[in-house]
């Protein structure tokens, strides 16, 4: 298990305005997701062609959109909805009593 500290609370985490961050932790590009108390943790890089994912959006089936082509990536599997074969890398995130972690394992 390898757990990384992202804040001690959500509202420390500098989210935009369309609720994702991104960010480089451990030399990794990754992106943060905030859907009410929940925390998601992805790539940082659509696979496709790839865009960041932090410019895209969250829609209401928790997959992550990409901007520049519309691929929409599961955020329970990390797999694309239109079975083309590509996946991100989700991140377990945690909240423990001191904060925030995602887990890079």
């Amino acid at each position: 298990m390898s757990l990384y500290k992202l804040a001690d609370r959500l509202q420390e985490i500098r989210f935009s305005k369309n609720g994702l961050c991104a960010m480089e932790l451990e030399g990794r590009k990754i992106t943060l997701a905030r859907k009410g108390d929940r925390l998601f943790a992805f790539s940082g890089i659509c696979p496709h062609a790839g865009h960041e994912l932090a410019d895209g959006y969250l829609d209401s089936k928790n997959c992550i959109v990409c901007p520049l082509h519309n691929y929409r990536f599961s955020l329970s599997n990390g797999f694309d909805t239109s079975g083309e074969g590509y996946h991100i890398k989700i991140y377990k995130t945690k909240r423990l009593s001191d904060g925030w972690y995602v887990d890079f394992v």
